[in-house]
C-alpha cells in the first residue's frame, strides 16, 4: 500500500509531542507530590537520628515501646527478623547497609506510608530499624488541578496535531496541483510543465518530468518520421511499378503472360495499399501537438464523399453501397477522418460477398456524433472483436490478402479524438456493424 507523506509527517510529529505532553504531566505530578515526600523523608531522618543513639547505647533493654511522635511508627528487629519493639505491621524485607538508610512508600491499612529502613550495630549485634510516617491524602483541589492540567495538555496536543495536519494539507497543495495537471493531460500532450509557479522543492521534480517529456517527444517524432519516410520511399517506386505493369499488360506482345501479369499487378496493389496504411499509421501516431489538427468539419459531407469514392468498386463487386447521413459537425483533422472512413468502408466491401449490402450512417446518438458502417458479411465472432483491433491481425480463413491494419488504423485515429470504437452485430443479425462515437461537443 502506498504511504502518505502527510500521514508520516503527522505521525513523526505526534510521537515526540505526545512524549513531551507526558513529560509535562509527569513534571507537574512530581512538582505537586515531591514536596510532601521530601518533608516526610526529612522527618524520618530526624526521628532516626534521635532513635539510633538510644538503641546503640543500650546493651540489652531499654528499647522504646511507644511512637516517638503521634504521626510516627517504628519497628526494631534483630538479625533473625524477630520483633524487639514497635509496630509489627511495618515491613523489613529490605534494609540498607550499616548507616545507609533506604526509603520506600508502602500501603498499610489502606493508607500510604513513607518508610525508612536502616541497619545499626549494637552490643546485641546488628539491628534493623524501620520508621514510618503517613503520607497525607492529596489535597482534592490539587488532584483536580493536576487532572485538569493533564486533560488540557492533551487537548492542546490534539488541537496542535489538527493544525499541523491542516498546515501539511495546505502546504502540499502545489504537489496536488502538479499531480492534477499531469493526470488531466492527454497521453498525446507532451508539452513541458510550466515551472514559474512551482515551489523550489518541486523544481527538480518538474525539471526531471520535463526532460522525460522531451525524450518521449523525440522518440515519438523519430518513430513517426521513420515510418513516414519508409512509406513515402515505398510509395513512389510502387506507383511507378504499377504504371509499368499496366502498360505491359496492355501490350499485345504480353498476351501469353497476361495471367501472370494480373497476379503481379494484384500483389503490387496490395503492397501499395499496405504502404499507404503505414503512412496513415504514421500520421495517426501520437504527436506532440494534436491541438493543431482540430478543426470544424462536416462528418456527413466527408462520409458522402467517401461513399462516392467507393461507389464504382461496389458496383463491380455487385454490393449495394448506401448512406444514411444526418448533418453532424465535429472537431478533427479532415485527412485523418477521411482515412478512418476509407478503412471502415474498405473493410466492409472487402468482406461482404456479392449481392450483399453496406450502409454508412452518420448522426447523433445521446448527443454524441457517430459514424457507423454496417455490412452483411460473415461477421466477427465476439471472442475475436478485441483481437481484430491489433495491428497485422486477420481473422482465420479471411478472404483476400489484407495486411490486418484497417481496424488498427481506425482505433488509432479514434483514440486521437477520445472517440470510442465498438464492434457489434448488424441489425438483422447477419454481418458486422462498426461504430465510432465521438465525444459530445461542449456547450457554448
Amino acid at each position: 500500500m502506498n504511504s502518505s507523506i502527510s500521514r508520516q509527517l503527522v505521525f513523526w510529529l505526534a510521537v515526540p509531542l505526545t512524549l513531551l505532553a507526558l513529560c509535562g504531566a509527569l513534571f507537574h505530578y512530581v512538582d505537586t507530590v515531591a514536596p510532601q515526600v521530601l518533608t516526610a523523608d526529612r522527618e524520618l531522618r530526624e526521628a532516626a537520628a534521635e532513635l539510633v543513639p538510644r538503641i546503640a547505647g543500650d546493651a540489652i533493654t531499654g528499647f522504646p515501646s511507644a511512637p516517638l511522635e503521634p504521626a510516627l511508627r517504628f519497628a526494631i528487629r534483630d538479625a533473625s527478623q524477630t520483633l524487639l519493639a514497635g509496630d509489627p505491621s511495618l515491613p523489613l524485607e529490605t534494609g540498607g547497609d550499616a548507616g545507609k538508610p533506604v526509603f520506600s512508600t508502602v500501603r498499610i491499612d489502606r493508607l500510604n506510608w513513607r518508610v525508612l529502613v536502616l541497619q545499626t550495630a549494637t552490643p546485641r549485634g546488628p539491628l534493623r530499624i524501620a520508621l514510618a510516617t503517613e503520607l497525607k491524602a492529596e489535597n482534592p483541589a490539587a488532584r483536580i488541578g493536576f487532572m485538569s492540567r493533564l486533560l488540557w495538555d492533551f487537548v492542546q496536543l490534539d488541537v496542535t496535531l489538527v493544525l499541523i495536519w491542516l498546515g501539511i494539507r495546505v502546504g502540499l497543495r502545489p504537489v496536488r496541483r502538479l499531480r492534477d495537471e499531469i493526470a488531466q493531460r492527454s497521453p498525446l500532450d507532451l508539452r513541458p510543465i510550466p515551472d514559474n509557479a512551482v515551489p523550489s522543492e518541486l523544481a527538480p521534480l518538474t525539471a526531471t518530468v520535463n526532460r522525460l517529456f522531451v525524450m518521449l517527444r523525440t522518440a515519438v517524432q523519430s518513430q513517426q518520421q521513420f515510418i513516414a519516410n519508409t512509406a513515402h520511399q515505398l510509395r513512389t517506386p510502387i506507383t511507378g511499378m504499377l504504371a509499368q505493369l499496366d502498360l505491359l499488360a496492355a501490350d499485345p506482345a504480353a498476351a501469353p503472360i497476361k495471367q501472370r501479369l494480373a497476379t503481379l499487378q494484384e500483389g503490387v496493389r496490395q503492397l501499395s495499399h499496405a504502404s499507404n496504411q503505414l503512412l496513415t499509421l504514421a500520421r495517426a501516431d501520437p504527436a506532440v501537438n494534436v491541438a493543431a489538427k482540430h478543426q470544424s468539419l462536416s462528418l456527413n459531407a466527408l462520409a458522402g464523399e467517401t461513399v462516392a469514392k467507393f461507389f464504382d468498386r461496389a458496383l463491380l463487386s455487385q454490393i449495394d453501397l448506401g448512406a444514411e447521413l444526418d448533418p453532424v459537425e465535429i472537431l478533427a483533422d479532415p485527412s485523418l477522418i477521411d482515412d478512418l472512413l476509407n478503412n471502415l468502408v474498405d473493410n466492409a466491401l472487402k468482406y461482404t460477398p456479392a449481392g450483399g449490402r453496406v450502409t454508412v450512417s452518420v448522426g447523433l446518438a445521446d448527443g454524441q456524433p457517430f459514424v457507423a458502417v454496417e455490412d452483411t458479411g460473415p461477421g466477427i465472432p465476439p471472442e475475436e472483436r478485441q483481437r481484430v483491433r491489433q495491428r497485422f491481425y486477420r481473422l482465420p480463413n479471411s478472404p483476400g490478402h489484407g495486411s490486418g491494419l484497417g481496424l488498427a488504423i481506425v482505433e488509432e485515429i479514434a483514440g486521437l479524438y477520445a472517440a470510442e470504437l465498438s464492434i457489434e452485430d448488424a441489425a438483422n443479425g447477419q454481418g458486422t456493424r462498426v461504430c465510432v462515437r465521438f465525444p459530445a461537443a461542449p456547450r457554448a
